[in-house]
């Protein structure tokens, strides 16, 4: 009597390994359909030979209870395995993307540059930074027109400004050009 059930907990331990293995070795799911029968058949042994049923559900309820776990620590793990790795699509971050686009990188060069608001800045508007209009926003200040502002930062396409007090023209007026 303890033979067929030896035998009938081997093919549920061969239909667990099965379940793994179709993670690592890609069999179109033939695998995956050795494992459930494994199981099934290991199961529906434990009930035959297993006298009075009692033996049957506990290997049911067991069995139910270690797929569902096994599955969860096999999808954990798995993405870190080189075939996982090379199966799983890696998602770039959204803000390299973004900030690698010609329009973006152009916005980079305006980072310490002072400008002057051309709107009311509440907490977005337009800045002037060399004679182009920018689109900015500030860090949540109000900034009214005319004010002067540097830029400290772009963020994903987005130009940060903060204002400034006035610079010194002065001595750009007064220089003398050869």
């Amino acid at each position: 009597m303890r033979e067929p059930l030896l035998i009938a907990y081997a093919l549920i331990a061969v239909g667990l390994l099965l379940l793994v293995a179709e993670l690592f070795i890609p069999s179109g799911g033939l695998l995956f359909v050795l494992a459930v029968s494994g199981l099934v058949g290991g199961v529906a042994m434990t009930f035959i030979y297993g006298g009075d049923g009692y033996l049957g559900w506990l290997t049911l309820v067991g069995v139910f209870i270690i797929v569902p776990v096994l599955g969860r620590v096999m999808f954990i793990y798995w993405p870190r395995t080189a075939m996982g790795r090379r199966m799983l699509l890696s998602q770039p971050d959204e803000d390299a993307t973004v900030a690698s686009m010609p329009v973006n990188v152009e916005l980079e060069q305006l980072r310490g540059r002072l400008g002057r608001a051309q709107s009311a800045l509440r907490p977005s508007g337009v800045v002037e930074f060399d004679g182009r209009r920018i689109d900015c926003i500030t860090e949540g200040m109000m900034v009214d027109p005319g004010a002067w502002v540097r830029c400290i930062d772009v963020r994903a396409g987005k130009v940060v400004v903060r204002p400034v007090d006035s610079p010194d023209l002065t001595a750009l007026e007064n220089a003398e050009f050869d």
